[in-house]
């Protein structure tokens, strides 16, 4: 049996709807639509850009952060087993694995990050779980390896 924690819907979008777990408070970004490996999920652009990275803030060159518009983006929360991308060079959110309506969204914090402001131990339950996530800087080459990286992270490397 499958035990859920109460969730209330926060507001909803054109894809997607943020849902609040009403004992933590915790914000995660569900699809209500379905996608496919290879689907453009959306487009994003920039709300703001900062030269120093925040727990909102996605990478997109050595000193520059941005925060996402549409800002419901900002819930979509890490995974070791993503389900989606965000492509900072065509600027649009690309859907890696089928995603069925009322699936969280997920992604890879080190593909788009190459010092974490907030380094975590990470929960994500997955069998491809790494651990503590840092930025693509402190991981293991290998590991990167498996995931689909922004163009800048990749650079990097």
């Amino acid at each position: 049996m499958i035990v859920t924690a109460p969730q209330r819907v926060v507001n909803q979008h054109v894809f997607a709807e943020v849902l609040e777990d009403t004992n933590t408070g915790q914000r995660y970004l569900h699809s209500t639509q379905s996608f496919k490996p290879g689907d453009i999920i959306s487009p994003f652009s920039a709300a703001g850009v900062f030269d120093k990275p925040s727990y909102l803030t996605v990478q997109t060159g050595d000193h520059t952060h941005i925060t996402l518009l549409p800002e419901f983006l900002q819930y979509i929360n890490h995974s070791c087993s993503p389900n989606m991308f965000f492509d900072t060079g065509a600027m649009h959110l690309l859907c890696l694995r089928e995603i069925l309506p009322g699936d969280q969204f997920t992604f890879f914090y080190p593909s788009t990050e190459w010092e974490m402001a907030q380094p975590f131990a990470c929960s994500c339950g997955t069998a491809d779980c790494v651990g503590t996530i840092t930025g693509a800087s402190q991981m293991n080459r290998e590991i990167l390896s498996r995931y689909k990286l922004t163009d800048y992270i990749a650079g990097k490397l």
